[in-house]
């Protein structure tokens, strides 16, 4: 049920006998309110809060209007009288309505401050990566090419030929047949074989080498393990060096020396020596005290000795099992040799 506009005066002026505020009797109607407004911002904000909120819950207008809509019918009509004391009591609530607002209003303790409102978080854009359609290619890096250390040539000085021998004369190479084997030329070539066992060389007659490079053409038909074949060189006599490939692909070197034989090279295995059948080039550049084993124009081995500084030259076939050995030779020529070895410094 909606209150009149006496009763919210006596409110008021209740309200005010107990804050002790007499001068608010002095006044009536609107002055009455505005009287109540300019003074009610003293009241402590407890007090005033706790009665404005129960004077709103008796102030309901939905209330009021639900009373008075049970009340209007008369016989099925409404009643004039009642119908204007409904628009009046509407007017008196909606003006205490907003009076109260105003009073309500008025009660926040002075000096407040409002609270700040605080923004909400905004959304960070997530980065998206950025797609290169063409990337860059990389600029390849130029290879500088290394640069080697040339190999030194091992047959330095090697002038023109000063021998050749096609081996058509049997009268320049020792030749013999027995039983133990035998030397021949024939077919342009010298042909040496013996039996198990068997030692075997032939020498070129009339020549004397000091400085040279010499070739020769091996043509092993018959050998096996450490049979064994090769050059001659430096020969005075029963003394001079052998160069010997044996059939399991070996190479050494010894000097023999009135009949005793002593190595002056170690057995190296060689890629070059061939077994039965196979060919070989084989080479020899001597210069001083210095000898180099070549084959088929690859550098073997190098050694120095001074016993011998010249002599003749030849091949030889050597039976070291128990099965003969055939061997021939072709082509043979020598070269002269332009070459001053370097003078070594002494160590101190």
């Amino acid at each position: 049920m909606l209150r009149s506009t006496a009763s919210i005066s006596g409110d008021f002026n209740l309200i005010a006998q107990r804050k002790s505020f007499p001068e608010i009797h002095a006044y009536s109607g609107r002055m009455k309110c505005l009287t109540i407004v300019q003074h009610v911002t003293k009241f402590l904000y407890e007090d005033c809060h706790d009665y404005f909120m129960r004077l709103i819950r008796n102030m309901s207008l939905r209330a009021a209007i639900a009373w008075r809509r049970d009340n209007l019918h008369f016989d099925g009509k409404v009643s004039p009288k009642m119908l204007t004391r409904l628009r009046g009591d509407c007017f008196v609530g909606l003006t205490a309505l907003l009076a109260t607002t105003l009073l309500l209003t008025s009660c926040l303790p002075l000096n407040s401050t409002p609270p700040t409102v605080t923004p909400l978080p905004t959304n960070t854009a997530v980065p998206t990566q950025t797609i290169v359609w063409f990337p860059a290619s990389a600029t390849p890096t130029l290879l500088v090419p290394a640069t080697y250390t040339p190999t030194p040539e091992m047959n330095p000085g090697i002038g023109a030929v000063t021998l050749s021998d096609d081996f058509t004369n049997e009268k320049l190479w020792d030749v013999a047949v027995s039983d133990q084997g035998s030397a021949a030329i024939a077919a342009n070539s010298l042909s040496l074989a013996v039996q198990p066992g068997v030692y075997l060389a032939s020498m070129r007659h009339n020549l004397n080498l000091g400085n040279f490079y010499a070739e020769i053409t091996a043509h092993p038909s018959l050998c096996r393990g450490e049979d064994s074949y090769g050059l001659i060189v430096r020969s005075l006599g029963n003394s001079f060096y052998r160069f010997s490939i044996s059939c399991d692909h070996m190479i050494h070197a010894e000097r023999v020396s009135g009949g005793v034989k002593l190595q002056i090279q170690e057995p190296v295995a060689s890629g070059d020596a061939p077994g039965a059948p196979g060919e070989v080039r084989i080479g020899m550049w001597a210069v001083g005290s210095e000898m180099r084993l070549f084959l088929n124009d690859r550098f073997q081995f190098s050694v120095i000795e001074k016993n011998f500084p010249s002599g003749g030259f030849g091949v030889f076939v050597k039976s070291e099992d128990t099965a003969p050995v055939s061997v021939t030779f072709a082509d043979f020529k020598v070269y002269k040799v332009n070459y001053v070895p370097p003078t070594r410094t002494p160590l101190p």
